[in-house]
C-alpha cells in the first residue's frame, strides 16, 4: 500500500515514535508499504515552526534529510494537486491537511492520520 503520512505522524515517526499507535508502527515497518511525505508537511513545518509553534519544534532540512535516509519518498506540490483541493467539501479548513488529502487522492495513495477531522473524509483516508 502506497502511504502518505499526515504532518504530525512525520513528526512522531522521525522524533517522538512512542507517540504513534501500535497499529501505526506496523503499518510503518512493513515491507509491503511504500511510505511517502508531501513538500507541503515540510512547507508545513517551516511556517509553523517560525511562529512559535511549540509542536513543531524540529530542524525540517534534518527531517527531510533523515526521511529520504530512510526509505521515504517524496512527493513534491504541482498545481494538479492544489486544484484538486477545488473537489473536496469543506468539511475541514486546514489548508495544509486538504492539501495532503489533494495529493493523496491524485497520487491513489491513503493519507495515514490520526487527525479526526481529516478522517471524516473517508475516502483516500486510513485513520490511526
Amino acid at each position: 500500500m502506497k502511504l502518505l503520512l499526515d504532518t504530525h505522524i512525520l513528526l512522531w515517526a522521525a522524533g517522538q515514535p512512542e507517540k504513534l499507535s501500535k497499529s501505526t508502527r506496523i503499518l510503518l515497518t512493513k515491507p509491503e508499504n511504500s511510505l511517502f511525505f508531501s513538500a507541503a508537511s515540510i512547507w508545513e513545518i517551516v511556517i509553523k515552526l517560525g511562529i512559535g509553534r511549540e509542536d513543531f519544534k524540529v530542524d525540517p532540512y534534518r527531517l527531510r534529510k533523515m526521511l529520504v535516509a530512510h526509505g521515504y519518498a517524496e512527493l513534491p506540490v504541482t498545481a494538479e494537486h492544489a486544484l484538486k483541493v477545488d473537489s473536496l467539501p469543506l468539511l475541514h479548513k486546514d489548508p495544509f491537511d486538504r492539501l495532503l488529502l489533494a495529493h493523496a487522492r491524485s497520487e491513489g495513495m491513503q493519507l495515514l492520520t490520526g487527525d479526526a477531522s481529516v478522517s471524516q473524509y473517508k475516502e483516500s483516508v486510513l485513520a490511526v
